[in-house]
């Protein structure tokens, strides 16, 4: 018989060394902007960074601790792989101690290609294929069959080989089914050109008849044009012949030879085609998108119906609907559908297929289609994309990284987001979130304040801590944390308004609508109600509306704000004018560049699968300018101490006296009243943050014509301090009697705002309708909406 005497209980032994590493320790961080900082921060809790745009969040979450994580990564591999992996330099810092696997989930769109779409940029699109392939009827052969990226191909004739010492000849065939559609080759739309936006008819191709962006007579354009002998450069297009006209629109590549050179002439259609309709629309530079939205007309393909599917891909079908219905349908009804098919042989399949679709419904995203294409979801709805294929791993101990993910998403959906951030810290991950949202902020455990102010009066740590101790902390983000906007006491009165009639975009239930004229609008509603559809579908296109969007600009190191916004052009002007010279000599990226290192400012080293080295080059010393250009000056300043000034200071030099350039002081005060007055104008745009690049495009767009402002969420990336700065500039725009729209979900927006257009109930086929429109203190008394009810909560009523 066993004793009853009591047992002592086992001491708890002393901690293993391997549980003492809890945090990510970060000593002397000089990225970018950063100032020498040092930041512990907390593994398996969830860090808040916040600071003002351009403080150096991104700097010191991406550029320091992401960019170390995945360099370390990269080098476990062999060299032979690495050479093909991007080369990535050990970020400016003293210590990183404490990393791990970091997984970033940006905010960057996903890829524009045409032929992309939400089904292909995920699993989902591969997944259902394999499940036709197994079950639909009549079966067609491999899921191949039944992607629209796939052609179907057959040939044969005769091969050789060695056998045995013998040469041995046979006939073979081959045959491939794929499920393109071959009139429209995958794509779902075909395109009709009007030839009066490609040429002018009334001049030949000498006096410039080719009205097509960036196609010359002055350069190689016109070398091939007039080397190629099909026409006579001097004629009329008006009076070509037929085959003239036909070799200039349709001839197909031709090799040709030209002053000794072979180059190969093509018509202007089938060239049009492989370089401008190779991207999405939505993704092309702003002036090449006006020019195709001009002289190219796309229409769903009749022949596919839009599907982007051969027939016999849409005739294949499981329960009576083929791939085609299935990508149509909305991905939450898709859900419910796979859910239903109940075939043991192929369960395993069908149950990753439904985990993958019931994501996106969790993830808010259950409105989209799988046929949606992807170069048209906006910047929050590609990020949480990128976000599903993180929710159900089982990974745990790893770094994810975040970067706004608030963007695009309703107060409503915001909870919802929280949730799942939280499920992954609470899986045993560090969640590490670049945010500016209250709401967002106030679940972190651990909150890293950097500042005090953007670009170079920021890069300093202000807080480090609980988000209670932000709150009562001297920071600019703790003073402004707890600011709630009240409601205006009287709004403007419409000077008239711009009626919409059966708006059908989309998920649009054939609504009619009435938008006041002169007044600050604000479009709101949950994340796939229907307000981008609204608005692009029957008010961008109009003439004296100018449309500011969600697409982030894009640049090169070589590009800055005054060559982004145009400034630099009277600028190099006036100085070739004040020294009797040329204005290209004042360009870094023509005659007026340092010839070592080709106007770059740096020598770059490629030391092959490690990283370059850019060393400063020593002839310019990284003015990018040759020495002699150096010598002219405006107003006492040479070309490059202008570049190195910030908006501010050029703003008070180009005013008045020798230097005096209205055209540059304008676009300079345009940048200052969007709070950029602290960016050097000559600062690459690749060192911009997400909220400088949104308020420098801004400032771009100001200077536009038009009386009609439409802005699709112009608080993106901005901190709580600049968002006042930009209700002050909206209201200044509508004073000066333009009309303002402004799809934004931020409810100091909503607050400040004359009228409401809200949307929804839904998203989805449970949006598309008109379900408030009034002044804001109406949507709060009524809190007949979702966004209502948020609006009373935010300003305390």
């Amino acid at each position: 018989m066993m004793s009853t005497s009591t047992v002592n209980p086992p001491q708890p032994a002393s901690q293993h060394l391997a549980d003492s590493h809890e945090m990510i320790r970060v000593q002397g961080a000089r990225v970018n902007n950063l100032k020498d900082i040092s930041v512990q921060i907390p593994k398996r809790r969830l860090t808040v960074f916040t600071g003002v745009s351009g403080s150096g969040k991104s700097s010191l979450v991406f550029g320091t601790i992401a960019a170390e994580s995945q360099r370390m990564i990269n080098e476990t591999y062999s060299a032979f792989v690495q050479g093909f992996m991007p080369t990535l330099a050990r970020p400016d810092v003293d210590v990183l101690d404490g990393l791990t696997t970091a997984i970033l989930v940006d905010q960057e769109r996903l890829g524009a290609n045409p032929r992309s779409t939400v089904g292909t940029v995920t699993d989902a699109n591969a997944m259902l294929r394999i499940v036709f392939s197994r079950l639909a009827q009549p079966q067609i052969g491999s899921p191949q069959a039944y992607s629209f990226n796939v052609a179907s191909i057959s040939g044969g004739g005769a091969v050789k080989f060695e056998r045995g010492g013998k040469t041995v000849k046979e006939r073979r065939s081959f045959k491939i089914t794929g499920g393109m559609c071959p009139n429209c080759e995958g794509r779902g739309t075909v395109t009709d050109f009007d030839l009066t936006a490609l040429f002018d008819a009334d001049k030949s191709l000498s006096e410039g008849a080719l009205t097509i962006p960036g196609y010359s007579m002055d350069g190689w354009y016109g070398r091939i044009f007039a080397g190629s002998g099909y026409f006579d450069m001097e004629k009329k297009i008006g009076k070509y012949t037929k085959q003239e006209l036909e070799d200039l629109l349709h001839r197909e590549p031709t090799k040709i030879k030209v002053d000794g050179i072979n180059l190969t002439y093509e018509g202007l259609i089938p060239k049009m085609k492989k370089s401008f309709l190779a991207k999405d629309v939505d993704a092309m530079q702003p002036h090449i998108r006006a020019f195709v939205q001009r002289a190219v007309t796309f229409t769903a393909c009749p022949e596919c119906g839009g599907t982007r599917l051969a027939e016999h891909a849409r005739n294949s079908k499981i329960n009576g609907k083929s791939i085609a219905d299935a990508c149509s349908m909305q991905i939450s009804d898709l859900a419910a559908w796979v859910r239903e098919l109940e075939e043991p042989a192929v369960a395993p399949l069908l149950e990753a297929l439904g985990g993958t679709l019931d994501s996106f419904v969790d993830i808010g995203l259950g409105y989209l289609s799988l046929d949606r294409s992807s170069g048209t979801l906006s910047g929050g709805e590609a990020q949480r994309t990128k976000m599903i294929r993180h929710l159900g791993s089982s990974l745990t101990d790893v770094t994810y990284v975040f970067d706004e993910p608030s963007i695009g998403l309703h107060p409503h959906d915001i909870a919802r987001m929280n949730e799942l951030l939280l499920q992954l810290r609470d899986k045993g991950n560090t969640v590490l979130v670049v945010e500016h949202k209250p709401e967002m902020i106030a679940i972190a455990d651990h909150v890293v304040d950097l500042g005090p102010r953007a670009g170079t009066e920021g890069g300093q740590v202000m807080f480090e801590g609980t988000v209670e101790g932000l709150r009562v902390s001297d920071t600019l983000t703790g003073r402004h944390l707890d600011d709630r906007a009240s409601l205006k006491t009287t709004v403007r009165s419409a000077t008239g308004k711009l009626e919409i009639r059966g708006a059908h975009a989309n998920n649009l239930k054939d609504i009619d609508v009435d938008i006041p004229l002169g007044l600050l609008t604000v479009m709101t509603g949950v994340a796939g109600s229907g307000k981008s559809s609204l608005i692009r579908g029957s008010v961008a296109g109009l003439d004296d509306v100018v449309m500011v969007d969600q697409g982030s600009i894009k640049g090169s190191r070589r590009s800055n704000p005054a060559t982004y916004t145009g400034m630099l052009e009277p600028i190099r002007k006036a100085f070739a004018k004040a020294n009797g010279v040329k204005p290209a000599l004042f360009s870094a990226n023509s005659e007026g560049a340092c010839p070592t290192c080709n106007g770059a400012g740096v020598i770059y080293t490629d030391l092959g699968m490690m990283a370059g080295v850019a060393n400063p080059c020593e002839d310019c010393g990284g003015k990018r300018f040759d020495s002699s250009v150096l010598e002219y000056h405006l107003g006492g300043r040479d070309i490059s101490q202008v570049l190195a000034m910030s908006v501010s200071e050029a703003e008070e030099f180009f005013v008045a006296g020798d230097a005096r350039i209205p055209a540059a002081h304008k676009i300079l005060a345009r940048l200052s009243d969007v709070g950029l007055g602290y960016l050097c104008i000559g600062q690459p745009l690749t060192t911009l943050s997400g909220g400088e690049r949104q308020r420098l495009k801004l400032a771009v767009h100001m200077g536009e014509k038009g009386n009609i402002y439409v802005l699709d969420e112009p608080t993106t990336g901005l901190h709580l301090a600049d968002v006042q700065q930009l209700l002050g500039l909206l209201d200044r725009l509508v004073d000066d009697g333009k009309t303002v729209i402004v799809i934004e979900h931020h409810q100091a927006v909503m607050a400040h705002g004359d009228w409401i257009i809200d949307l929804g109930p839904g998203a989805g086929h449970d949006g598309g309708c008109i379900v408030f429109q009034g002044t804001p203190a109406e949507l709060v008394a009524g809190r007949s909406t979702l966004t209502g009810e948020h609006l009373a909560k935010y300003i305390g009523a």
